[in-house]
């Protein structure tokens, strides 16, 4: 049985908080931005953690260990155990223990956190691939990672050892600005070897077991500033979730959105998770959210009337996404989102 198109946000009238009893949350664009926290990121967290919410937070960097993304999110000034992160090294390192022996030796190409998370399977990490490697493990390895690493992979690969990327995020966000990802590096091997890995992290399946696993979540919401890895993630996974403005994704993407990439709610930051959602109603050939109703017109969107900006873009997203269907939504959006400052 295929699964329905979500063709509008919905609507809660409880606060999400209390609709869900676990947030799986995104980190940078999320809760914190070049390091520091976001606006209202804190008190919002803090808010929902006290209603009785589990905090639990996934990300695709396998770089650094949960115990140093937890103190991090500390000193931040949000109280997290290591049990509470969730990395995609700990994804691929599971991935990897299912197929190969316990115990095995695993060429580590990239950080600390996989390292890390290799060891807690029971796995021995190794530098070389004359070291016998079972599999080899790819993974963030920072701005400065040497580029022989990158040739010790494609060594043991093109020698038809297992090969596992622990995610293939092109880019990554720095305090410099956009710099080369994971998958920028998988790339790199490749090329040289004409291999595939096997990918664990987010959108794809083996993290979103991990999450589940590690938080024994009945009832999650999937938190995100990504459609294509937070909210594609959240799809694949089958459960809800709620897209941030505070990151990457803007106001045209969100309405060119594909099925695979629409959440279930909007909001402008993490406040949202405090309060319900309001309802976008068909009302005729248009769709209505607070003040604004929206219509897909000629060529465009078109939007009337006036209120809360994210009102008028729930809206929007109601007209777009019916219009698309079961693609991806080409009318401007242009005039439309200026109206609501977007």
């Amino acid at each position: 049985m295929s699964r329905s198109v979500r063709t509008s946000p919905e609507g809660s009238e409880r606060p999400l908080h209390e609709a869900y009893d676990t947030a799986l949350l995104d980190l940078d664009g999320v809760v914190y931005a070049g390091g520091e926290a976001i606006a209202h990121a804190v008190d919002s967290l803090a808010d929902a953690r006290a209603e009785g919410m589990h905090l639990a937070y996934v990300t695709n960097n396998a770089l650094r260990t949960p115990d140093t993304v937890a103190d991090h999110l500390t000193e931040l000034g949000i109280p997290t155990d290591a049990d509470d992160v969730i990395t995609s090294a700990q994804a691929v390192a599971r991935l990897i223990s299912e197929q190969v022996p316990a115990g095995a030796k695993v060429l580590v190409i990239g950080g600390e956190g996989l390292r890390v998370a290799l060891r807690e399977r029971g796995l021995t990490p190794v530098e070389s691939a004359d070291d016998d490697p079972a599999a080899v493990a790819q993974g963030y390895g920072g701005p400065d990672f040497p580029w022989g690493r990158f040739a010790e992979a494609s060594y043991a690969v093109a020698r038809g050892v297992p090969w596992f990327a622990s995610n293939t995020d092109l880019t990554i966000p720095s305090g410099r600005g956009i710099a080369p990802g994971n998958g920028a590096a998988v790339e790199v091997v490749r090329i040289a070897t004409g291999a595939e890995p096997q990918v664990a992290g987010k959108p794809l399946p083996p993290m979103h077991k991990e999450t589940i696993l590690r938080t024994g979540a009945k009832r999650p919401l999937v938190v995100g500033d990504r459609l294509d890895t937070d909210i594609e993630g959240a799809h694949n996974g089958e459960v809800d979730s709620l897209l941030v403005l505070t990151g990457v994704t803007d106001g045209a993407q969100l309405l060119a959105a594909p099925p695979q990439h629409r959440p279930t709610y909007v909001d402008a930051d993490l406040r949202g998770l405090l309060t319900g959602q309001p309802e976008v109603a068909q009302e005729g050939e248009g769709f209505r959210c607070g003040g604004w109703t929206a219509t897909a017109g000629s060529g465009q969107l078109e939007l009337s009337g006036e209120g809360a900006a994210l009102d008028g873009l729930r809206a929007l997203c109601a007209a777009a996404w019916t219009a698309a269907g079961d693609g991806s939504c080409t009318l401007d959006a242009e005039k439309a989102l200026a109206r609501l400052g977007l």
